[in-house]
């Protein structure tokens, strides 16, 4: 299995007790969908592209999106700590169905943006997940233009046209094709 079929379930923060287990961050709404999780695909801090394949003995949630996770063959402290700051991974055939209108990220890079008034606009090229809200990344006329990923804005994909459906706010383009007009502005102003 390649790191291209995997998605990525979350990390492992620090071991927990003196018998292998592991305290791991699981980047999903609901952590105790993932209790009978019987196999994870980590990639180690020196080799980030390389995939080990681990059996799960026992995924206990802890608070917010915390688990306590057991690696079989993972038994003492010794062995665990080396696995701290893994990624933790599962292939794409496990991602849970979605309803119609919704989408996973990686489904829809290389989707065309359509906005309800503007209309087509440019290619899906990113998604950044940053800690205050996670971010699309089309091309527009060159430019890199960011848009917040929020019902307000992103209302739906279409898989079978492979396009994705926003209603952008006045203004938001003009932010990227002319970034100096607003320092412009303001320094006229003064």
């Amino acid at each position: 299995m390649t790191l291209d079929e995997t998605y990525q379930l979350g990390y492992l923060i620090k071991t927990h007790g003196l018998r292998g287990h592991l305290v791991a961050h699981f980047d999903v709404d609901d952590v105790s969908a993932y209790t009978k999780l019987k196999t994870v695909y980590l990639t180690l801090a020196g080799a980030p592209t390389k995939l080990v394949e681990h059996q799960v003995e026992k995924v206990q949630p802890q608070s917010g999106n915390r688990v306590l996770i057991k690696l079989r063959g993972i038994d003492r402290i010794e062995e665990a700590e080396p696995l701290r700051g893994s990624q933790l991974h599962l292939p794409l055939a496990a991602l849970p169905e979605l309803e119609d209108d919704q989408f996973y990220f990686h489904d829809v890079i290389g989707f065309i943006v359509v906005d309800e008034n503007l209309g087509t606009l440019g290619t899906v090229e990113n998604f950044y997940e940053l800690p205050q809200q996670d971010m699309l990344a089309m091309r527009y006329q060159g430019q890199e233009v960011l848009i917040p990923v929020v019902d307000e804005l992103i209302s739906h994909a279409d898989h079978t046209k492979k396009e994705i459906y926003v209603n952008l706010p006045d203004g938001l383009l003009d932010v990227y094709l002319k970034p100096g007009t607003r320092q412009q502005d303001e320094a006229d102003e003064a």
